[in-house]
Parts: C-alpha cells; structure tokens; sequence
C-alpha cells in the first residue's frame, strides 16, 4: 500500500466514526500537505467543516511554527477564505508548503490565488521559487483558455521578482497596458513592471506615471517591487510626468537643455525627508555647480509658477495634482536655497508657497506639503530678501501648519537680533531703491544717446509703470525696443513691481491688525521706520496718528492736526483709532480725507465702532448681535482666518464628534474671543458638500473668556449646545469689563462675517435656497435693519454721491441706495447689496462678479469694503440701464 493510500485508508476510517478530530490528525500528519486538500474533499459537507473547525482549535493551540503552519493550511486548504487572510497568516500557509516539501502546484494554490507578491519575495527559497517559475511555464504553455494564460502570466511575474525573463514578454506589456488607471487595485502591475524593466524594456508611459502617483500617493503602496520600478523608472522614464501645465513646459525645455539640468532634477526627485541631510545637500551643491545658477534660478521660477491648475492630460480619478511632480518641486525648492546670493530666490519660493496653498473645492489647500518645505526652507535663508519674505508671508498665510513655521521662523531672527518679533517686522520691509521723499526710482534701458525710461511708483497704494520712449515722451505701453532688446530686465521689473505690492499689502494687514493692540513707537523710531521709510512712508503717510495724544496725519511735508498746525515733539506715537475720540474729532477727519481725496490703506477715519448696547448689558456675558444667521462655512472660515481667528475644524455631517467655536485669541489683552457657530441642519437632511461638511453653518453667541481658559466645544449634532468638557468650569468675562476697543474690533470682525458669508447676500438664494427652507431669512436679511457696517455706508454715500458723475440720478434714504435709470427705478440695499424694483418691489437678480470694480474714476476713501465696491458696480450699470447688454437682465427687467 503506498503512502497515499494508506493516509486515505486512515482518513475514511475515521470518517466511518464520525470523528472530526481523528479525520484532523490523519490529514494533518500527511508528508504531502496537497493530499490533505484532496483526501478532505469528499467528505460529507458537516464533517468537513468540523475538521476545519478542529484545525482552528489546533492553530492557536500550536506549540511549534511549524505546526501552526500546518493547522493553518489544513484549515483554509479548501480555499474559500484563502483570499480573506492577512500578510502574516498567508506567510505562515506558504512555509507550510515549503516546509513540508509541497508541490509547485500546492505553492501555486496557496499563493496564485492573492495579490500579495511581497510573501514570495520574503518567504519562497531559490529552489522553490524556480519550481513554481517552471509549472508557470507549463501553464502558460498549456492553457485553454485567455483567463488561464493570464494566470499563468501574472503568477510569473511574482515569482520571477524583478529577474529579467524574454518569456511571455508581449503577453505582460498588453496586461500592463490594460492596468493602466487601475494600478491602486492591482498590485500583480508591479511584478511585471519590474520584469519588463529589469529586462530593459519599457513600459506604457501613462502606466508608469500612475505607478509613480501610486507610490507617492498619502496611502502609497510600498512592496519591495513598488520600490524596485520606482528606481527604474528614475532611470529610464522622463524626470516629470507629462499632464500638468509646468512639468510639460519643464520637459519641453530640458529636451533642449544640457543633461546637467536633468541630472539636478533626478536628484531633487530622491529628497524623501521634511528637510535635506548633509549628503543630499553636498550632491546638490555639486550637480548645482555643473549649470548656470542665474539661468537655472529664471528657468526653476518659471516652470514653479505654473504649479496647479487643471490637469493637461487625464489621469485617475482622486488626483488634484500629481503627487510625484509636487515631490520633484519639493525637491526643487530646497535646491533654491543652495543658490548663494540670489535675492530673488526667496521671491521664487514665496510665489510657489502662495500657489500651492491655493484652495481645491472640497479639500482644502492643494499642496501643504510643498508650502510648509517652503516655509522651511525660506527659514534657513540668510539675508534681507528672505527675511522681508518671511515678514510678507506671515501677514498673508492663513494655513496654520505652514503659519506655524514662519512665525518660528521670524521669532529666530528676531531673537538672534535682540529684537522683539514687531520690530523685526517692521525692519524686514526692503526699500526696492525709492526714493524716501517720493516713494519713485527711475529704471533706463539702453544706452545714454537711445534710452527709455520706467518710472516706478506708488499710485494711490499701488506700485505702476510709466513709461517714456528715447525722446522722452511719455508712452501707454512698453517701448518696443525695451520689449525685444531688454526683456529679461523687462521681466525681472515686473515681477519686482508684483513684489513691492505684494509688500504693500503686507505692511497694510499688519497695521490693520495694530489697531487692535497697545503697540507704541518713540518718536524718532516711528520716523525712521515708517514715515520716511520709502515703501512704508507712502502707507503711513495715508493714515492717522497721535503723537502724545493729539490726533494728526502727515500732510505738506509735516505731521499737522485738523486746523494744519504742526504737531511736533520726540514723545510717543500710537495708530489713531476712532473709539474713545469726540465724536466731532471723528466725523471732521472723514470729511478732511474726502476733501482731499485720500484712499487708506483700510478702514480707519471711516472704522465702525461697536458700543455695548442695552441687550448685551441685560445678557451680560454673551453678545446675541449676530446670531441666528445663516453662514456659508468655507467663505466664513476663509475671513476668519484673514481676520486672525481660528476656526479648528472643519464641520462634518454624519460625524457624532465635539467641534470647538471659532476664536481669536487676544494674548496681549489676556482674553480669547469666541464666536459660537454651528452646522445648519438635521443630520440626514441637512446641505453638504460630497464629502460631507456642512454647507451651511448657524450662528449664535459672542464670548469671552480668560484666554487660559478650557475651551468650549459642541456636538456636531448639536443636541447640548456649547459646553466646557472636563471638571473644570470658566465662567466668560463680563462684557463691561472687555476694553472698548477690543469689543469694536471683534464685534466688527463678527459683522464682517455676517455681511460677506451670509446666505442673505446672495442673489442666487432668492428661492430659499435648498429645499426653499432658508426663504424668509434671505428675504428678512437681505432688505433688512442695517448694521453697523452698512450705516457707515449709508452716511458716506450721501456725502459722495453729489460728487458722482451718477449723483444727479441717486440718493441714499433709509436702508438703500435709490437709482434712476431710464427703464425703471432701482433700490439697493445697502447691506446685502440685493436689488429691487420699485414698480411692485420685484426683485431683480443681479450677480456680482468675483473682484467688483465700481470704476476706476469712483473715489473710495478706504479699501477693502467688497459689498460697497459691489454697490456702486451696480448702481453705475442701473443707472445707465438702456446701455444693460446682458440677456438674462434684459429678461428680467422686461418682466
């Protein structure tokens, strides 16, 4: 009787007995595991789940490996939940086989079954591996059908591990071609890439760029074979992928390139760390010195400004940008910072941050990994450029992460100085070669007998252009010598003139923000760093201050208060601010600013003030000014981040989960500033975007508390309202006790929120917007009481408009704006900016475009009121309403 025999013999006689675990031992000690497979199988269905059941028990019994590799073959030697175990126990079914001298066949059952190459890779030894590659062989030789072939194919690949192998080659490149947009789901896709490649073929060039966006993905799939076709494909596959604006400008470029650019980049695509360690630093260095620095700084900023935007090519789904060419930037950046000397490559990583924290609906900022290396490696820059660069960013950047790193950025310079974080702000600000009594610098091109000239300035707060020809004749546009003989000059003044606005803008936030502190200059110091500052001194010189109290603003060479007279002195110099000034004092200095035209830089003589009001002294600890109104959640968390708040997390549906308010915390004050807001809606029916954050949020109270206090926090399903979590209780700090000019300020901040993000303002929510639930609200608010705000708008209006080429056809009453046209009469609300009829108050949708512009001959005596622009866009096409060109207008106003 021959061994199988005599296992079968035992294996029935125990089936006879009904006796599971006999049937268990009989299979378990068969020299040959795939005989257990085909003795178990005629077995009566019951008997042979209770052998398994047996075989369970006896694996987590197991005193040995090797037998826990043997229970465990046993039990899932029928197969069914074979594609059910993990890495490890699938490990454990494939030594079995190995340890008891299985047959290829039985390899192949335990393995060909899954997609998991690394257990052939770690586990099979040579032996094994080249019987398995021989009984693939066979297969595929001998196979019936396309499926088995396949099979055969793929089963190769796995067991080949990378060896280069002429077999079966074309049946592998038209199963990688057909992978292709779906390498996440097959990981066979990498075993017969690295065979083909190792073979020193080449693979589909749209496969083996998702192969890269695979591996560098936030969920990457990282085998031993992943890794091997990576470093192939850096070999031998172009540096960039091709689909997006900048890597195909970037490869068209290299194409004509030296190879030594190429060779910059292959290295900048190994940087797998947050920062470079000394050996990748030193071979940059070393690649760096075999091309041109200025030429490769010019090129890198230009292929780097063309980050983001739609994809040139398709590519699968789930991809905003392609993580493999974000990492090749990554690497650039830093490489950037090797180039010793060059003030623009701060600007060059500036204008890359600010790109790659642009926003992609529904995610958030595009690429935060590449701003943070940005800010990262403009912290380890020396010199002016970067430091004025890393003063701009802080203003501007909202992300916190990436906040986070240029504030401890700036707070090392500033502590390596000996100098507080505002100074080094204030110092950081460059002067671009004005001039400090102007604010002007004249550039030439060309030579002294053929030369044209461009005068930059700063115009009403922007810096501008003008031009003169050889004949010195001012000129609209460029010259046309300057445009084909000078243009890399051309561009570099250009991208300085964006620069010196982007500064502007800077310095403009940040004393924006000072009106809310108890920041001082002595006199001399405030001279020196603002008013004669040449960038600076033309934003100072546009606002109010007090030296020792008295109100005044540089005009006529001096500092002179509202009669003219001089104000003089070396005491201290603060940022006027209308709360706790005479009311007369206040409105006298808007009318001066009007008079003489004057733009601020923001709000300042024309700033709100919010005063306690008889409610909030009732209520005591909280403000109900602005609750109970209906808020878009990612415009509301995009101002409160402008404004310095923090608004933690973004709000999802579904998620039983504990959100906190949103909040400003005012250190210097000691206190923090919470604004309690919440998702709108049931949950199951309330608006959401596709990846479920509310749309919608409601809003409640005003607070404040000591600013070391415990948070607030509220379920997202809302049902217990804000509450302290932990035992310990704070109570908010009396209203009456909060300092005048920090409740303006933060009750100005909340109404800013409430007049941009709410619903009410948008002309297309006239429905009620989903389901028409929100109908009343938009109506109510959107032609409603006025705020603050849009009383400081009413009052302007009317001291404007006479001075308007449209003042003969409007004037302002109650809450709106009226407009004669000569089709019909139009009000505008003065606070949601919404548009009615006057025949039968029908209202008439007009929307406003992104960036309204009333016109560039309308006087505004402060930037940065939106609704206001967006007001008199509208009153200047109403009044002038026969010229109206727009058709879904025309349909409305015919009626």
């Amino acid at each position: 009787m021959s061994d199988f025999d005599a296992c079968r013999a035992a294996v029935r006689a125990a089936a006879e007995r009904d006796d599971a675990s006999a049937v268990h031992e009989a299979l378990a000690s068969v020299p040959e595991l795939s005989w257990a497979v085909e003795l178990l199988r005629p077995l009566p269905e019951y008997l042979r789940l209770r052998t398994r059941l047996r075989a369970d028990e006896a694996y987590r019994q197991a005193e040995t490996e090797q037998q826990r590799a043997a229970n465990l073959y046993l039990r899932v030697s029928e197969s069914p939940e074979l594609a059910a175990l993990g890495p490890r126990e699938l490990e454990d079914v494939v030594r079995a086989a190995v340890a008891r001298k299985a047959s290829a066949a039985a390899c192949e059952r335990a393995i060909g079954r899954v997609q998991l190459p690394w257990v052939l890779l770690d586990v099979l030894p040579d032996d094994a591996r080249h019987r398995l590659l021989r009984h693939c062989a066979e297969r595929y030789h001998d196979a019936e059908t396309p499926e088995q072939r396949d099979q055969a194919v793929v089963l190769h690949a796995m067991a080949s591990a990378g060896r280069p192998d002429d077999l079966m080659a074309a049946d592998r490149q038209r199963l990688l071609a057909g992978w292709a947009g779906n390498v996440q789901y097959t990981l066979e896709s990498y075993d017969a890439a690295w065979v083909e490649l190792a073979s020193g073929r080449q693979i589909p060039s749209s496969l083996g760029a998702e192969i890269r966006r695979a591996y560098h993905d936030s969920q990457p799939i990282r085998t031993t074979a992943s890794r091997e076709v990576l470093r192939l494909l850096a070999e031998r596959h172009p540096v960039l992928n091709a689909g997006e604006r900048w890597s195909d400008h970037a490869l068209a470029e290299l194409a004509k390139l030296p190879a030594a650019w190429t060779d910059v980049l292959r290295h900048a695509a190994t940087l797998t760390s947050v920062r470079p360690g000394a050996p990748w630093a030193r071979t940059a260095r070393a690649l760096l010195a075999e091309v041109e620095a200025e030429r490769f700084l010019e090129r890198v900023a230009d292929w780097l400004a063309l980050l983001g935007g739609p994809p040139t090519l398709p590519r699968e789904r789930g991809f905003a940008y392609d993580p493999y060419n974000y990492e090749v930037a990554r690497g650039l950046v830093w490489t950037l910072t090797f180039l010793p000397g060059h003030a623009r490559a701060p600007r060059a990583l500036g204008a890359v941050l600010d790109r790659a924290l642009r926003r992609v609906p529904g995610v958030g900022p595009g690429m935060p990994k590449l701003a943070n290396a940005c800010a990262t490696a403009l912290c380890t820059m020396e010199g002016e450029a970067a430091l004025a660069e890393l003063a701009r960013l802080t203003t501007r950047v909202t992300y916190k992460a990436t906040l986070k790193i240029l504030q401890a950025g700036l707070d090392t310079r500033a502590r390596d100085q000996g100098l507080g974080r505002e100074e080094i702000e204030e110092l950081a600000v460059p002067s671009y070669g004005l001039s400090p009594q102007d604010g002007r610098r004249v550039v030439h091109f060309g030579d002294e007998a053929a030369e044209a000239t461009a005068e930059l300035v700063i115009d009403g707060g922007t810096a501008v252009l003008r031009w003169r020809n050889a004949a010195g004749k001012p000129v609209a546009s460029v010259p046309a010598a300057v445009r084909r003989d000078h243009a890399s000059r051309l561009k570099e003044l250009r991208a300085e003139v964006k620069e010196i606005n982007a500064t502007l803008g800077a310095v403009a936030r940040r004393l924006d923000r000072a009106l809310l502190t108890r920041r001082s200059w002595p006199a001399q110091v405030w001279r020196e760093r603002y008013l004669e500052h040449p960038l600076v001194g033309t934003v100072a010189r546009r606002l109010l201050w007090t030296l020792d109290g008295t109100a005044c603003r540089h005009t006529d060479g001096a500092l002179r208060d509202l009669t003219g007279e001089p104000v003089t002195g070396q005491g201290t110099v603060r940022l006027w601010h209308p709360v706790g000034r005479p009311v007369e004092e206040v409105m006298a200095w808007r009318r001066r600013l009007e008079d003489e035209r004057i733009t601020q830089p923001f709000k300042q003589a024309h700033r709100e003030v919010y005063l306690l009001t008889d409610a909030e002294r009732r209520t005591a600890t909280y403000s109900n000014r602005f609750a109970g109104h209906i808020l878009g959640q990612h415009r509301f968390r995009s101002l409160a981040a402008q404004r310095g708040w923090h608004d933690a997390e973004l709000r999802i549906c579904h998620h039983d989960t504990s959100y906190p308010p949103a909040v400003r915390e005012l250190s210097e004050w000691g206190l923090r500033a919470e604004y309690w807001v919440r998702g709108e809606g049931e949950s199951g029916n309330a608006p959401t975007t596709d990846s479920g954050a509310y749309t919608l949020l409601a809003t409640d109270q005003v607070r404040f508390y000591p600013i070391d206090a415990p948070g607030n926090t509220i379920s997202s399903e809302g049902r217990q309202g804000f509450c302290m979590p932990g035992p310990e209780k704070v109570d908010p700090v009396p209203l009456e006790e909060i300092p005048a000019r920090v409740l303006s300020e933060v009750l100005r901040d909340v109404d800013l929120f409430v007049g941009v993000a709410s619903v009410a303002g948008d002309p297309t929510w006239q429905d009620g917007g989903p389901g028409g639930h929100y109908a009343r609200y938009w109506s109510s608010v959107g032609f409603g009481e006025l705020s603050e705000t849009a009383r400081t708008r009413h009052d302007l209006l009317a001291r404007l408009l006479p001075r308007l080429a449209i003042g003969d056809r409007c004037h302002v009453e109650g809450r709106f704006l009226h407009v004669k046209g000569d089709l019909h009469t139009y009000r505008i609300h003065l606070g949601s900016g919404n548009v009615l009829l006057d025949s039968g108050d029908r209202y008439l949708c007009v929307v406003a475009k992104s960036e309204p512009s009333s016109s560039p001959h309308v006087y505004l005596p402060f930037d940065g009121d939106w609704t206001l622009s967006v007001i008199l866009s509208k009153a200047l096409m109403l009044a002038d309403d026969t010229r109206i060109t727009d058709p879904v207008l025309l349909e409305q106003l015919r009626g």
